[in-house]
């Protein structure tokens, strides 16, 4: 029997497209000045899981709104890198839509960052709900469990799709199932498949073709 599932929120960065590489050089170039060093990749890492306003903040002291303006600037001229989705998310979204389920984005991105993204993707107006990401701590659980009292979903009717093992961590913690998107350049296979082996995707036909039998 097919499992009923009435909402899948959507991670964006690496799930939705290919943002983290260019994601990653623009936090460099904005912020390395006002740190007083150029910032290597793992530094960097290091500040993922809050939004930018919080990872600009866990390096810059001084003159951080300056910092935070430059990358959103940075941000945006690099986003020609990535002008649309991972081939075959669209398709996802609309057999989503014909099935009648619930489209929504959870992303660790800022407001105004994940606007910039959702609008040169062509995705503003594409979900039902967005959920952002705080600048003081990773905020993934609790937005999954404001969807789920919002729309009044029992957690085995919702699916949550993410490319990071905190993605499933904090799936587990809501207590729903993490579907680990596995397509994306910057996946770390070899440890989704450690944390999540029944429910990993490294094609997004294969997620399509799991959402075909809800």
């Amino acid at each position: 029997m097919a499992k009923i599932i009435k909402m899948a929120a959507f991670d964006l960065d690496g799930t939705i497209a290919d943002t983290i590489p260019f994601s990653i050089e623009a936090f460099r170039r904005a912020v390395s000045p006002y740190a007083g060093r150029v910032l290597s990749d793992y530094e960097i890492l290091q500040t993922f899981g809050v939004n930018e306003v919080g990872m600009i903040k866990a390096v810059v002291n001084d003159r951080f709104e300056d910092a935070l303006n430059d990358f959103y600037k940075i941000y945006e001229e690099l986003h020609e890198k990535c002008p649309a989705p991972y081939e075959g998310i669209i398709r996802i979204f609309d057999l989503l839509d014909s099935k009648g389920i619930k489209t929504a984005l959870i992303t660790g991105k800022g407001k105004r960052a994940a606007e910039i993204t959702l609008g040169r993707l062509g995705l503003t107006n594409r979900f039902c709900d967005v959920e952002t990401g705080l600048e003081e701590r990773p905020s993934k659980t609790d937005a999954i469990l404001n969807l789920l009292e919002k729309y009044e979903l029992k957690k085995n009717e919702f699916y949550y799709v993410g490319d990071a093992v905190s993605d499933v961590v904090s799936s587990r913690d809501a207590g729903v199932t993490c579907l680990s998107a596995a397509w994306g350049s910057c996946a770390d296979t070899e440890s989704l498949k450690k944390e999540n082996a029944n429910h990993i995707f490294l094609t997004t036909a294969e997620l399509y073709d799991l959402f075909l039998s809800c």
